[in-house]
């Protein structure tokens, strides 16, 4: 994967293959700290104290339409070669988090890539999940909550392209 945006999509698919009706997306990005964490929580699910040990192998998967399951695994290589790490929770009936830290000005950190692309994806494909995304990159915080776009709309989709673009315009401005 050649950016962070691509592997945040992975992991989504991952929570929305759980049958998650709520994915948070949270990115942190502190420059005095040299730190740039992406979080992903969801309601899926969730995973047995088992799998939650074996998902890391990118041999392990729980679909049954592969053999393999590369999100996880790859996530934590990238957080790795920029000297960070990924945690794991997760629990059977009440969904799965993963954080992926990275140091952010380390050389073989990804780029971020194109995250509001990567939301719009996430929200035409899928317009019955609720999707919370928070930026805060020092300081300067871009907040979504589709939850609460979707009480306004009033029986307009929030897959319609002119929601999207104001989603576009307004919410993923600045991403």
């Amino acid at each position: 994967m050649e950016d962070i945006s691509l592997h945040i999509l992975d992991i989504v698919e991952n929570s929305l293959n759980a049958r998650a009706s709520l994915v948070e997306i949270r990115i942190i990005e502190d420059t005095k700290k040299d730190m740039l964490q992406i979080t992903i929580k969801d309601n899926g699910k969730g995973m047995d104290p088992d799998m939650v040990r074996k998902v890391r192998d990118p041999f392990v998967t729980t679909r049954t339409t592969r053999k393999v399951g590369l999100g996880i695994s790859l996530l934590e290589q990238a957080a790795k070669e920029a000297d960070g790490y990924l945690e794991l929770k997760s629990e059977p009936g009440k969904g799965t988090e993963i954080t992926a830290t990275f140091t952010s000005s380390h050389i073989d950190r990804k780029p971020m890539g194109d995250i509001g692309s990567t939301m719009i994806s996430l929200i035409i494909g899928n317009p019955d999940v609720d999707f919370f995304y928070e930026s805060n990159i020092d300081g300067d915080i871009t907040l979504l909550d589709t939850k609460e776009i979707k009480e306004e709309l009033d029986g307009i989709s929030i897959s319609d392209p002119a929601v999207i673009k104001l989603i576009r315009e307004v919410f993923l401005k600045k991403v």
